[in-house]
């Protein structure tokens, strides 16, 4: 029943998509709708809809317009739902939610959390742009230019994570994160990075809660994907001093295949040809392409 009455709004919210669309106040279909859609949602605290919420937006013809409030205007409510799903969220979730992130998320993460600025959010409730200036109006256009994301490319470790959380639903969703990362700008590629460690803190969490005969195989998988990331922030001389202290040349077999990527990554970044040649004959097709974006990240 339940789903039928899911499938059954996303129909009527595909035949009204050319009006003005209210805000979403159930976040569980807004997520739901978010993950058909593949798109972030944009979230507010109920408490933020009780007074004028002014924000900017910049218009078709270079100048940027003053919006009183952004959830009466008819102007801002399409442009929103064309790139998010927004909901607003009722205060009483607050106590429900606050205690899953107390302790394992940054004092900057938190106070995000907390304020009543725009958080735009993946499926599960994980925030991308930590960043907030409460003193000054929030430009619509910009957040849709930094976080409209298609998360298409996720989609499928988006949904098995969801379906089931472990250690491989939150190590695979962390891993494709890092791999997404690639493809964005710069200034939002940290953000990225910084949603994926979330998933891979989880990870670990879960390692330590379940240990299990491969604890040591699936411990070394998450720090060889930590040390993965200095590629993509472009420090591969850092990569091979953290590949030579945890002693990467002799891991769990199941990890090898890891590690070689990564010492032929950062040696064919530093333009090392002796160094990385060893390491290029244990890759697949697949991981010397993934190799190669990295290089020409680093170029």
């Amino acid at each position: 029943m339940k789903n039928y009455l899911i499938k059954a709004f996303f129909i009527l919210f595909t035949i009204n998509m050319s009006h003005a669309q209210p805000w979403m106040t159930n976040l569980e279909i807004a997520q739901s709708l978010a993950k058909v859609q593949n798109k972030m949602v944009l979230m507010v605290w109920e408490e933020a809809t009780t007074y004028p919420y002014p924000v900017l937006v910049e218009l078709d013809d270079g100048r940027t317009a003053f919006i009183q409030n952004m959830f009466e205007d008819e102007t801002v409510s399409p442009l929103i739902w064309k790139h998010f799903v927004p909901v607003i969220v009722n205060e009483n979730r607050y106590a429900d939610w606050y205690p899953e992130i107390k302790g394992r998320r940054s004092q900057k993460y938190i106070d995000k959390f907390n304020d009543d600025s725009i958080k735009i959010m993946d499926i599960h409730g994980n925030i991308l742009n930590v960043s907030s200036d409460l003193n000054s109006y929030q430009n619509i256009s910009t957040l849709i230019r930094d976080y409209a994301l298609n998360t298409e490319f996720i989609e499928h470790e988006l949904k098995g994570y969801q379906i089931k959380k472990d250690f491989y639903s939150a190590y695979y969703l962390a891993s494709k994160y890092l791999d997404f990362s690639m493809y964005l700008k710069e200034d939002i590629r940290k953000k990225i990075i910084d949603l994926s460690n979330i998933y891979l803190d989880e990870a670990t969490r879960f390692i330590e809660a379940n240990p299990e005969e491969d604890q040591l195989t699936l411990t070394q998988r998450v720090e060889l994907l930590k040390i993965q990331e200095n590629l993509i922030t472009q420090r591969p001389k850092k990569v091979l001093r953290q590949l030579r202290r945890m002693d990467a040349k002799n891991v769990e077999p199941n990890n090898q295949t890891f590690a070689a990527f990564l010492y032929y990554t950062a040696y064919q970044i530093l333009n090392d040809e002796n160094d990385a040649a060893p390491w290029k004959s244990k890759l697949s097709s697949v991981n010397l392409k993934k190799a190669q974006m990295l290089i020409n990240l680093n170029s």
